[in-house]
């Protein structure tokens, strides 16, 4: 039933984007594709210049990491604007700047390239940019009765167990999640 709301409100966001967006561009004298009859149009493209604009991707890996790509976009056409970012979900739009994101089924690069799963001091699951020694957390999960735990896992996690893919993350989860103190 929540999914039916949220995509309810989605369709109703979308609807006012693009109305907006419409708006902006009936603003600043650019015809919207339709709006015209096909000899006005043309008369319109000789005298009407394209809308610079900022288009800011956003990407949201299973980790929680969020990267961001900026685009600076010079928009002619309305319909090849909105089928571009077809995929994406419009968040916010302020001036000539929309902001896209999108879930990304997937570990970040940054996890790829360094992450390393290992514990606090504490006793915390946690996901390091490095070694565990190095003690640069970026992500924490949950705290993990240490007495229960098997000396061979212990002394995987001090070392540290690099994440090289989205399957190695959830499996390394997923094997210590019983260890929780805390059921999640």
């Amino acid at each position: 039933m929540r999914y039916h709301w949220m995509a309810w409100y989605r369709y109703i966001f979308a609807g006012f984007a693009v109305l907006l967006f419409m708006f902006i561009l009936n603003a600043k004298g650019m015809t919207i594709i339709g709006s015209a009859s096909p000899m006005e149009n043309h008369q319109n493209e000789e005298t009407n210049e394209p809308i610079k604009m900022e288009v800011i991707l956003e990407r949201v890996y299973l980790d929680g990491e969020i990267s961001q790509e900026v685009i600076h976009e010079t928009c002619w056409s309305l319909e090849n604007f909105w089928a571009k970012y077809d995929q994406w979900q419009l968040i916010n739009i302020a001036d000539s700047t929309f902001v896209f994101r999108k879930q990304v089924n997937d570990i970040s690069p940054l996890l790829k390239a360094n992450g390393f799963f290992g514990l606090t001091e504490d006793g915390v699951l946690s996901i390091f940019n490095g070694r565990p020694d190095q003690l640069r957390i970026i992500q924490s999960f949950f705290q993990i009765d240490i007495k229960k735990l098997e000396s061979a896992k212990q002394e995987e996690l001090i070392q540290g167990i690099p994440i090289k893919n989205k399957d190695r993350y959830v499996e390394v989860l997923e094997t210590f999640k019983p260890y929780s103190l805390k059921k999640e």
